[in-house]
């Protein structure tokens, strides 16, 4: 085994596992013990079909048709089937980041051993990750319950020789058929046996993946955010009064004292905060300055319990029915039902929400002569130029859009399969709105890293603190001080990038230590 590929075992995935992987895809191997417990739990379904005993899913049809008994010579052709018929995703193509992850998870889930597959189901999904082949997944078409039906059926495709998927060669990404994307990598279709399809498609894997993967960038955002409020709070001569730790620790919320030791750190020998420390000048600042502490930190405790959450799904179970190998029983459940993952995502998407909306009146303050004593919209010759006038309402309009995407997904159900399936979760519809919004939080976070540098230039003579310097200092590197108008869009770009990137937070880091 080379010791840098990811082994599946009984070994728990983490997030952090999950989101170094996704930085720097490993080969993913199946370790024997799982191999061993797949080949117990498919020996069940083996001994069940000789017996004609119905069995949902096995030998019978799904949803209003589970009364339907399919003979023993056509379970193969049922499996096939179904597959073909709940690819009924539509809409843009989930990203190739996101169908990554739902290849790892779907594969983790089987070779637990619960679920009666052959072993050589997972390593076809393992092989299509090692040779770089991912599934073209259609993000729409999920109710989230028994689980996400549509999207691991386009997945599953793949593993047929049908649908479409990426496949990465010396020319990059390139859109194929799957049957020819297996072939060039000189893999074979795989030929379902009795259960197999219900298990690929039955589970929380997709909106379990957007959710992993909007997980790894938030834990970014959290503390460019404590960053970037700090940059603003120091540009806008606010005070640090509402930061001393013993504040906090008479509200010892965790993610509150994070925070507030983060901006202490960050701003800790600040020329800029020492020059107004015994003035009289600010006395309280506006909550978007002095609550920093408590909305981010209430947002970075939001994260943790649905990280809780997220951690907890990726090691579980939740195909049907469900096959334990020791009592060679087959029992259905609803472990498919993505409540637990609904319920987060809209957290989550909630949360991300508060720190862009907090976020955005900073950026107001920096740019209103009235509250920050600076120059209008930070350009130092104001009329002829408009400086960031625009940049705060682009701002403005990813947190209202924010406000509508927030709205949870969770509160509604719809019945679907002629009623069978009565209440679903709407899991992957939040967990796919948490992600957009994640990516307007990454751009609000941006716009006010801009501002907040420009403004502490605006500064001068007074120097920042060596912390935020260095971030300032990084910014400059890449786009000039803001003199007059240029191509804005450009700049808004490239300060996304410094953020998405972690290379701000890095900067900082490398001046006052790990924020938190």
């Amino acid at each position: 085994m080379p010791p840098e590929a990811l082994l599946l075992d009984a070994t728990p995935l983490t997030l952090s596992t999950l989101t170094a992987w996704l930085a720097h895809p490993q080969p993913v191997r199946l370790a024997p013990q799982q191999r061993q417990a797949m080949q117990h739990s498919r020996q069940v379904v083996e001994a069940l079909l000789k017996t004609g005993r119905p069995v949902y899913g096995v030998n019978t049809g799904f949803g209003k048709f589970a009364e339907v008994r399919i003979p023993q010579a056509q379970v193969g052709e049922l499996q096939r089937r179904l597959v073909l018929s709940h690819a009924a995703g539509v809409g843009p193509p989930m990203p190739r980041e996101v169908v990554r992850l739902m290849l790892l998870l779907k594969a983790r889930a089987l070779a637990q051993g619960y679920s009666g597959c052959r072993p050589e189901v997972v390593d076809l999904l393992l092989a299509l990750l090692n040779h770089d082949i991912l599934p073209v997944v259609p993000s729409q078409g999920s109710v989230g319950a028994s689980g996400d039906l549509a999207p691991l059926a386009h997945l599953a495709l793949v593993l047929l020789g049908q649908g479409e998927a990426w496949q990465r060669g010396d020319g990059g990404w390139q859109r194929t058929d799957g049957g020819t994307a297996l072939r060039r990598a000189g893999l074979q279709p795989l030929c379902l046996e009795a259960k197999e399809g219900l298990a690929l498609l039955n589970g929380t894997q997709a909106m379990a993946a957007y959710l992993v993967w909007t997980l790894g960038r938030a834990r970014t955002l959290l503390k460019v955010a404590d960053l970037t409020g700090a940059i603003s709070l120091e540009a806008l001569l606010g005070t640090l009064t509402a930061f001393d730790a013993r504040i906090q620790q008479l509200r010892p919320h965790p993610g509150q004292q994070q925070v507030a030791a983060n901006v202490r750190r960050l701003l800790a020998a600040s020329p800029i905060v020492a020059s107004h420390r015994f003035s009289d000048h600010k006395v309280q600042d506006a909550y978007s300055l002095r609550c920093i502490p408590q909305v981010h930190g209430a947002v970075r405790d939001a994260v943790a319990h649905v990280a809780d959450v997220v951690e907890r799904e990726i090691n579980a179970v939740t195909d049907n029915p469900l096959v334990f190998a020791a009592e060679g029983e087959v029992l259905s459940g609803g472990n498919f039902h993505g409540e637990p993952l609904a319920l987060a995502a809209d957290y989550l998407a909630i949360a991300l929400s508060e720190l862009a909306s907090i976020a955005e009146r900073r950026i107001a303050h920096l740019l209103d002569p009235a509250l920050s004593e600076l120059p209008g919209f930070l350009v130092p010759e104001g009329g002829l130029n408009s400086g960031f006038m625009l940049a705060q309402v682009t701002a403005a309009a990813l947190v209202s859009e924010n406000k509508v995407l927030a709205h949870p997904a969770s509160v509604d159900s719809i019945p679907t399969s002629a009623n069978k399936e009565d209440h679903v979760s709407m899991g992957l519809h939040a967990a796919r709105k948490a992600a957009q919004i994640a990516d307007n939080l990454e751009q609000v976070l941006a716009i006010e890293l801009l501002c907040g540098v420009q403004a502490l230039d605006l500064r001068a003579p007074l120097a920042p603190a060596p912390a935020t310097a260095a971030v300032r200092d990084l910014v400059r590197r890449h786009l000039p001080f803001w003199q007059e108008d240029r191509l804005l869009h450009r700049d808004l770009e490239v300060a996304r990038q410094l953020v998405a990137s972690g290379q701000a937070v890095q900067a900082a880091e490398a001046v006052c230590g790990p924020l938190a």
